[in-house]
């Protein structure tokens, strides 16, 4: 058990260690040396895990959802601003969330893995505004999954603007701007008003987020010990 619990923490540092090098060098620039030495493991233990580069993206590709958390909330409207508010504070610090907007972008990824990363996010955006218009948030023209696709590719252009114009310094800012100017065609006047769209509160969901990743990792960590102890 203890030996599993190690092969998974393995293969987590692999997958951060990728995610950085992807970030930083995108999908074909990346060598798996330079994954290698971020990583600290030995060659045979990567290719264990990941038997190619390619392995690698798709590992990276698969978190994309893993650090994203976010509280349901009654107004499904904030929970879409929220959501859309935790990704862009979490682009600006982890290389996971940051390296699979480059990946999901990039026309070599996209012709192996194709355009789950993308649409994944769409889907999730249209279930939101789903249940936004089934409990009347929406204005009765509004078609959620027509205004999903519209609200992805619009928050993938902002960060990729912000990224070249400031190195995504201004990211939260610039999503809440969108939000401003986007959720007025599509939300009910009443609810419209009743929405936080900050960067404070940016700032307050991502550090949530953070803590509860802290906390997820001290919990595997003390189950390991116990293993370890009980072993």
């Amino acid at each position: 058990m203890a030996r599993q619990e190690r092969a998974i923490r393995t293969r987590l540092a692999i997958v951060t260690a990728a995610a950085s090098v992807f970030d930083e060098y995108g999908y074909e620039r990346a060598t798996i040396g330079e994954i290698l030495a971020r990583a600290g493991v030995t060659k045979g233990a990567l290719y264990f895990h990941f038997p190619s580069k390619a392995a690698l993206a798709e590992g990276v590709l698969s978190q994309q959802f893993s650090l994203i958390t976010v509280e349901p909330s009654a107004s499904k409207l904030q929970e879409l601003v929220d959501t859309g508010l935790t990704v862009a504070y979490h682009m600006r610090r982890d290389p996971l969330v940051s390296a699979v907007a480059r990946l999901s972008l990039e026309q070599d990824v996209r012709a192996q893995f194709g355009t789950a990363a993308i649409t994944q996010w769409i889907d999730a955006s249209a279930y939101l505004l789903t249940e936004a218009k089934k409990q009347g948030e929406l204005l009765p023209h509004v078609v959620p999954s027509e205004s999903a696709w519209l609200f992805s590719a619009a928050w993938t252009g902002v960060q990729v603007y912000s990224q070249i114009l400031s190195q995504r310094e201004d990211l939260e800012a610039r999503v809440v701007s969108l939000f401003g100017h986007l959720l007025p065609g599509i939300a009910v006047p009443g609810v419209l008003t009743s929405l936080e769209i900050t960067t404070e509160r940016a700032m307050e969901l991502g550090a949530k987020s953070e803590a509860r990743a802290r906390e997820a990792l001290a919990d595997d960590s003390a189950d390991d010990e116990a293993v370890a102890a009980a072993s």
